[in-house]
């Protein structure tokens, strides 16, 4: 039932993320603030936002990707930390973490049903993809107007990582790209290591050592 619940707010999302402009609090990024004209090189390479509580890492492709936090958490608890925003294009990217209440493919093909049942929703069946070996995605289309993607991959501590993107349809192949580039690096931090330290031995008495 949890399964169900956690799949259908992700429907819901998916229906809602298409046309609905939400409103967030921009987390402002150390080295990113403090100087006039901003270089896009470095900002391509440096921008990146750690959630530890999450477990996930995000460096954005490009400077016109703007991250607004949202901090949303539904009683199933789902969290829906960052929305992405593509300033040109109005390209967004969601991104939810979800308990491991299921695999990311079997959470693939239950919102790709769920989104079929929605009026205007046409997907593609959900297959593996690059970003991970058990990563799985599909594409989505609502309408005439409004393109989407939805990539899945497991985090860690047992979480599972969604990636909703949505664009309109006349963008330019280079913001396709770019939401790409975005959901590639949308990354699961590596699982905390549990140090096991040894009782450090004695070392050997030598022979004709008095020990």
């Amino acid at each position: 039932m949890g399964v169900m619940r956690t799949l259908g707010w992700g429907v819901l999302l998916l229906s809602t993320a298409c046309g609905a402009s939400r409103t967030a609090v921009t987390k402002a990024e150390p080295g990113t603030g403090g100087s006039g004209a901003e270089d896009v090189g470095i900002a391509s390479t440096t921008r990146r936002y750690v959630d530890e509580d999450l477990g996930f890492e995000i460096v954005r492709p490009t400077a016109e990707w703007q991250l607004d936090e949202t901090n949303e958490r539904t009683p199933e608890g789902l969290a829906i930390p960052v929305i992405l925003r593509h300033r040109v294009s109005g390209a967004q990217v969601v991104l939810q973490v979800a308990p491991g209440v299921a695999t990311p493919t079997q959470f693939a093909e239950r919102l790709t049903q769920g989104l079929r049942q929605q009026p205007g929703f046409t997907t593609t069946d959900p297959q593996p993809i690059a970003l991970s070996d058990n990563a799985v995605g599909f594409d989505f289309q609502v309408g005439d107007g409004v393109r989407g993607k939805v990539a899945v991959r497991e985090g860690n501590s047992g979480r599972v990582l969604m990636m909703l993107a949505t664009w309109p349809t006349e963008v330019s192949d280079d913001v396709t790209v770019s939401v790409d580039e975005l959901m590639a690096g949308v990354r699961p931090l590596p699982e905390p290591s549990v140090a096991v330290r040894a009782t450090p031995r004695a070392p050997e008495p030598e022979p004709g050592d008095p020990r």
